[in-house]
């Protein structure tokens, strides 16, 4: 370890960082669960770093201004050069005016309110794995930085193009791709490391596009943000701040479904990454078929039923399906089964 943290302090931290990730995040969760030791933790704290950005960059009531100052601040937290523990305490008096109260704030906000803990967990891990984290947080920090710069005067994101929505993805997942294929890949061959590398931002893309094509509602209404290409909505003759309108609907369902044939054109490669991920470290392939896998099956519900994403906000694999998968796992699976499982899901639910 390289700070001087008691050691009781430590196991502390990192309990409280794991019980954080089950907080924000459903499918993260899943991923940590099947992940040993030290992976796990190293993901875990990983995934918290970059969860602290993405909140901030999420947040509707924060002028893009302040964002963008928040996350240049968060970025100056990062940097091995600055002097930590005063970058902490500049930035955690800028982003307390943000704050929700502490009987209203969710478990996103509250690994916010908590960064100076997340950060002193992630300094007291080992230095080759902080080491390989540290670039692409804080290039996913930059780049959400450089977006809410770039739309201040809209209020929140209005992406333009097919081209400016990956570059997002590649800021908001890709950098994340980044920084777990660095960690996984120690101790792979150069020839296994390089196809992960080859195929990380297609893993990225995959999940994220899929986020996207679901969540259109909730990002407008909650962040603001209008993922959607424009070009693609002005094909459709609906201007971005009537993504959500009743009489655009149809409209809509018809951006969604590009939008998901688009990061169907991810599969492959994202199962190519699969086929060569080591089991080194505590890593597991069930960490990263899982999430995998319900982006296959996420994407046959929006096949089937886009207008669910604007007529209720909510497009989801069943959680009985969830579970399904999850037991498909329970014993050590061939990388084989992965193509049938992946054939079987893009058809019908697992559970049926």
């Amino acid at each position: 370890m390289t700070s001087g943290q008691p050691e009781y302090g430590i196991h502390a931290d990192l309990e409280w960082c794991f019980d954080a990730v089950h907080g924000v995040s459903r499918t993260f969760s899943i991923t940590i669960d099947r992940l040993e030791e030290p992976m796990a933790r190293h993901i875990c704290v990983g995934y918290l770093l970059c969860r602290v950005a993405d909140t901030i960059e999420d947040a509707g009531h924060i002028p893009p201004e302040t964002q963008t100052e928040l996350l240049q601040e968060y970025d100056r937290l990062l940097d091995p050069e600055t002097d930590t523990d005063r970058t902490v305490a500049t930035f955690m008096e800028k982003v307390e005016p943000w704050l929700p109260a502490p009987e209203e704030r969710d478990q996103d906000w509250e690994v916010v309110a908590r960064t100076p803990r997340v950060l002193g967990t992630f300094e007291s891990l080992d230095e080759e794995p902080r080491e390989i984290m540290r670039d692409p947080v804080r290039e996913l920090v930059d780049g959400m930085a450089m977006f809410t710069d770039r739309y201040a005067d809209e209020g929140g994101l209005r992406l333009q193009t097919l081209e400016e929505l990956e570059e997002y993805c590649w800021y908001a997942a890709g950098t994340v791709g980044t920084l777990i294929t660095g960690l996984v890949a120690r101790g792979a061959s150069e020839e296994r490391a390089e196809e992960m590398r080859d195929n990380a931002r297609s893993f990225a893309l995959l999940l994220q596009l899929v986020n996207i094509a679901k969540d259109v509602e909730n990002d407008y209404h909650e962040e603001n943000n209008v993922y959607l290409p424009a070009e693609w909505l002005a094909d459709e003759e609906v201007p971005a701040e009537a993504v959500t309108d009743a009489e655009n609907h149809g409209a809509v369902t018809n951006v969604i479904r590009r939008v998901t044939s688009r990061a169907e054109t991810y599969v492959d490669d994202a199962h190519r990454y699969l086929e060569v991920v080591p089991e080194k470290h505590g890593n597991r392939l069930s960490a990263w078929a899982i999430p995998y896998l319900l982006a296959v099956g996420t994407m046959r519900e929006l096949r089937e039923r886009p207008e669910d994403v604007v007529r209720e906000g909510d497009v989801k694999v069943p959680r009985a399906e969830v579970y399904a998968l999850i037991q498909q796992f329970e014993d050590d699976i061939s990388r084989s089964r992965l193509e049938e499982l992946r054939q079987e899901m893009a058809e019908k639910p697992l559970h049926h």
